[in-house]
């Protein structure tokens, strides 16, 4: 079970902090950028474009994990280092770069926890909450089932946490996802249909 979840709506507040950047980005713009990293895989020296397109997506997405704004910045700097050692590695796979470093990003997360034995922050708005609720529950009383649900999210594993967080608390396409948890799209979406009915066979069940 996930056993040591925190959920956090502290972060709420600060929408533009909270909100993770899951515009669809072109055909064009994705091969763009293919470029630009075939060029930093043959030269490191022209990585920082990248960098500095995206540190600020990474550096929420961990902080949104933590809650600590000096554990996002050591865990964000970690990322990019293993996102450098590993570049030449990297193969386009038609979603965008950020994709592949949000996976760095989710496996130094995941580490660090398990380091530290400190409990894991899942950070929800209350309208990405109020949408799992509509998803899962078939009752009116919206705050009896915001209860269950927060009951329910305890009782899930910790992989299939993060595939709801993803999903529903981040609102990422399935292809992200995939990229993300190193899966094929159809899984992701089998897994989330899954996890949604296991959700509703707990929330009857803590009724």
């Amino acid at each position: 079970m996930f056993s040591n979840l925190q959920i956090s709506r502290t972060l709420a507040k600060n929408t533009a902090l909270m909100q993770s950047s899951n515009k669809t980005v072109s055909q064009e713009a994705m091969q763009a950028e293919w470029q630009e990293v075939q060029a930093a895989q043959s030269n490191p020296a022209y990585f920082r474009p990248l960098y500095d397109r995206y540190f600020e997506q990474i550096f929420r997405f961990v902080f949104k994990r933590t809650a600590d704004e000096n554990i996002a910045s050591d865990v964000c700097s970690q990322v990019f280092l293993k996102a450098m050692q590993k570049l030449s590695t990297y193969e386009y796979k038609g979603v965008p770069f950020s994709a592949w470093l949000y996976r760095i990003a989710s496996n130094e997360v995941a580490q660090h926890f398990r380091n530290s034995q400190k409990n894991r922050v899942v950070t929800v708005e209350d309208r990405t909450f109020s949408d799992l609720i509509d998803e899962v529950s078939e009752e009116d009383d919206f705050e009896n089932s915001r209860q269950k649900m927060l009951k329910t999210l305890q009782q899930l594993k910790e992989s299939d946490m993060v595939m709801i967080e993803m999903r529903f608390f981040e609102e990422r396409p399935f292809k992200e996802i995939a990229t993300i948890l190193n899966i094929t799209e159809s899984n992701a979406k089998v897994k989330t249909y899954r996890i949604l009915e296991k959700m509703k066979k707990i929330m009857k069940k803590n009724g």
